[in-house]
């Protein structure tokens, strides 16, 4: 006689929903030994033993026009994956953020089965744009978990059952006990910089970070840059550095490491995305930088109805975090804002001290991915 197990499959769409969605695995494997699992994922679910029907780099492609060149391959990758959620018949699918990706997946799995339950972790920025598409999540997802309490509005109104959980970003991390004086010169201070994840972003982000490098050199001393890769972007940067003269410039890709140098930065230069959450997270000040080619700027300028990029000042309708967007993502402006940031102490304090006030106002009680697995055991049993 064999116990049914249960059975949960995991679809991401990026690296960071890879991550988020292995935390909570992680405590679901505490409490729950019977589930067994599948996934469209990366390495950090692939480190808890998961497999993943194709590798996650195939479907993480950024934006709108790359996206029109692929639809091919990405409808032909979700086609696989519905299959292979029908085939597993898992008692939950969970899908983690990436929603172009993810939520066209549960909307199709439930249509060809709707006793499969759909909960979603990171609701879709319907206050960004769109919000007509809640109409129809409540079609096809029986339950949001949400990051932001001002999310909750907009899902009551439309009846989507949700659970507030909080922000993974902001749980307290231990802080790590590494020693970085035998990575980099500790005379120096450091600088660290988050140029995206995506290689699509890097190709447009990196040169203008190497320029802005190169100017900020001219006017301040004794800083060193620390640029945060992943596995998959580390050699691109190092060819691209290797290219110009400067010697103040470091990559990492280490978790640890990175999560210590951002610890011990003075400042950050990071791409607009949810990183600037954990650089606030760690009372660091820094600047938001984002461009896109041209024709996606413009698809994504006449949808968008927010005035910012940054979450910080989204909640607060005000710029706390300077925001460096398109036209304005130049090397001669990130190097003026970081100069002039630098230089102005009184400045840093006060984003500092309006930073960590917004942040005391959406963190969750106990831990999101605490609370998340919570709701997921809840729909188990």
């Amino acid at each position: 006689y064999k116990c049914y197990m249960k059975k949960i499959f995991i679809v991401t769409g990026e690296p960071s929903g890879d991550k988020l969605a292995s935390e909570v695995v992680k405590k679901l494997k505490e409490k729950y030994k019977q589930i067994e699992y599948r996934c469209v994922g990366g390495e950090h679910l692939n480190s808890l033993g998961i497999k993943s029907i194709f590798d996650l780099k195939d479907i993480t492609h950024l934006a709108f026009t790359s996206v029109l060149l692929n639809i091919f391959k990405i409808n032909k990758r979700i086609n696989q994956t519905v299959n292979s959620i029908l085939e597993f018949k898992p008692d939950i699918l969970l899908s983690v953020d990436s929603p172009d990706f993810t939520l066209r997946v549960s909307e199709r799995v439930k249509k060809k089965n709707s006793d499969i339950k759909t909960i979603h972790y990171v609701a879709p920025q319907v206050w960004v744009w769109r919000e007509g598409r809640l109409k129809k999540f409540k079609k096809f997802l029986d339950h949001v978990l949400l990051l932001f309490k001002f999310e909750q509005k907009y899902f009551d109104k439309e009846n989507i059952s949700n659970t507030f959980v909080g922000h993974p970003l902001l749980e307290k991390k231990v802080s790590s006990k590494i020693n970085l004086d035998n990575y980099f010169d500790n005379s120096k201070k450091i600088v660290s910089i988050f140029p995206g994840s995506r290689k699509s972003e890097i190709d447009i982000l990196l040169p203008i970070l190497l320029k802005s490098v190169v100017l900020i050199n001219n006017k301040l001393k004794n800083l060193n840059f620390v640029f945060h890769a992943t596995n998959e972007t580390k050699d691109f940067i190092e060819k691209h550095l290797k290219e110009t003269n400067i010697d103040n410039i470091d990559i990492i890709s280490d978790p640890e490491i990175k999560f210590s140098t951002l610890s011990k930065s003075i400042f950050a230069i990071s791409k607009s995305g949810t990183v600037s959450l954990e650089i606030c997270n760690q009372n660091i000040p820094s600047i938001i930088i984002y461009k896109l080619n041209f024709i996606n700027y413009f698809i994504i300028k006449s949808l968008v109805k927010i005035r910012f990029a940054n979450i910080i000042n989204i909640i607060n309708d005000e710029e706390i975090i300077p925001e460096l967007i398109q036209n304005e993502c130049n090397p001669k402006e990130i190097s003026n804002s970081v100069i002039y940031l630098l230089k102005n102490p009184k400045m840093l304090e006060l984003m500092l001290s309006k930073i960590q006030k917004t942040l005391s106002n959406i963190k969750s009680q106990s831990s999101s991915t605490e609370e998340a697995a919570k709701v997921i055991m809840q729909n188990l049993s």
